[in-house]
């Protein structure tokens, strides 16, 4: 049998998704400096658009612009419904 100590079927060792994900992380943060504001604003309307479109209830998005030495910064908070779409973002983005 297994030795592992996660809910797994002993036969394949698989783990129930609840193991792994378990709904509490469910921000997903971007950051970034851009030369320009446009470039960030431009950047910030992709991010949301991405992440309506992955949403299934409103998505809590915060973002903040700080001009720093050499640009823009963008920072950027999603805040999902739930860890599974928080997840399905992020691996959209790769």
């Amino acid at each position: 049998m297994s030795k592992c100590s996660a809910d797994e079927t002993p036969v394949c060792c698989c783990m129930d998704v609840g193991t792994i994900m378990d709904n509490t992380d469910c921000t997903a943060s971007y950051s970034r400096v851009f030369t320009n504001r446009t470039d960030a604003e431009e950047t910030l309307a992709v991010l949301t658009k991405r992440a309506r479109d992955v949403e299934s209830e409103p998505c809590d998005i915060k973002s903040t612009f700080t001009e720093v030495e050499g640009g823009v910064q963008l920072d950027i908070d999603f805040v999902f419904a739930c860890e599974a779409e928080t997840l399905i973002f992020q691996l959209g983005l790769r």
